[in-house]
């Protein structure tokens, strides 16, 4: 099923994201984990994509055994700056071929030494129009609440946003926030720039300090002090700061869908007894 459809028949979607192993070795894992996860009925499961390597082949791969194997839809997730538009044409019809009707359209990071030369697409926008041409997809789009590192200005990562939703996007699909106030500034800025798609929610639960550290830093996302408390707090106790992290992400959630906000995308990181959690303590509430 495409996902636009179910976010326009459906009042509320729950989903996941996973990312494919880095080798062949390290499949069995992930499909494991893969496996786990679909037991929480999401409405769908995302896949990112590695540019080269390992991870870029299993991305179709697990996102196959998804929506044949579980009965569940995938989104693919695509980069395209690193990979040639001959390569990404090939990829974008093997997925066509083996039935996947999502894609999440990304730029990706840029190479090093990164330079146009007509071989490769600049930006999401350029993917998404070739996506829509070959038709047959329900396309979806990166959006940042706190701004996209790069961005001159928030109202230029707007105008951005704005090329990607006009280019074909279905739904746009948020960087990781930890303060709800940023998502609901950002849904009106977007709303009254004329970008009315639906709008998921993505939700990070903290288990690791360093890896959340880090993420941010490449994302450009702010910590509330609530949240840095936490993690000061619970950085010495992993079983602690892992329940914090469960907490935290519940209470967001349900702060997101006491104020109208219908999409939640959970970031597993392959995790799937914290997915899990999360979803026990939301039972009621998804």
């Amino acid at each position: 099923m495409k996902i636009s459809e179910q976010l326009k028949n459906q009042t509320r979607t729950t989903s996941f994201e996973v990312f494919p192993p880095k080798n062949d070795a390290a499949y069995a894992p992930v499909e494991a984990a893969v496996d786990t996860l679909s037991g929480f009925q999401p409405d769908f499961i995302s896949v990112t994509y590695g540019a080269g390597g390992g991870t870029s082949v299993n991305t179709p791969k697990i996102a196959v055994h998804i929506q044949n194997d579980l009965h569940i839809p995938a989104l693919a997730h695509l980069t395209c700056a690193s990979s040639s538009k001959r390569e990404i044409e090939r990829i974008v019809m093997d997925l066509k071929t083996k039935g996947i009707e999502n894609i999440l359209a990304l730029r990706g990071d840029l190479p090093e030494n990164y330079a146009p030369d007509g071989h490769h697409y600049r930006y999401a926008s350029e993917l998404i129009t070739v996506l829509r041409e070959i038709g047959g997809f329900s396309v979806g789009a990166a959006c940042y609440p706190e701004g996209h590192v790069e961005a001159t200005s928030p109202d230029a990562d707007l105008e951005h946003l704005k090329e990607k939703v006009d280019c074909g996007a279905d739904f746009l699909v948020t960087q990781m926030f930890f303060d709800n106030t940023a998502l609901y500034s950002f849904l009106y800025r977007a709303l009254k720039k004329g970008i009315d798609v639906p709008v998921l929610a993505g939700i990070m639960p903290v288990i690791n300090k360093r890896q959340i550290e880090r993420s941010c830093v490449l994302s450009g996302t702010t910590l509330p002090s609530r949240f840095k408390v936490m993690i000061d707090k619970f950085s010495d106790n992993p079983e602690a700061l892992k329940q914090a992290g469960i907490a935290y992400a519940t209470e967001q959630i349900i702060d997101l869908i006491a104020n109208g906000v219908n999409g939640i995308h959970i970031y597993t990181m392959n995790r799937p007894e914290v997915a899990g959690a999360i979803m026990h303590n939301l039972s009621s509430i998804l």
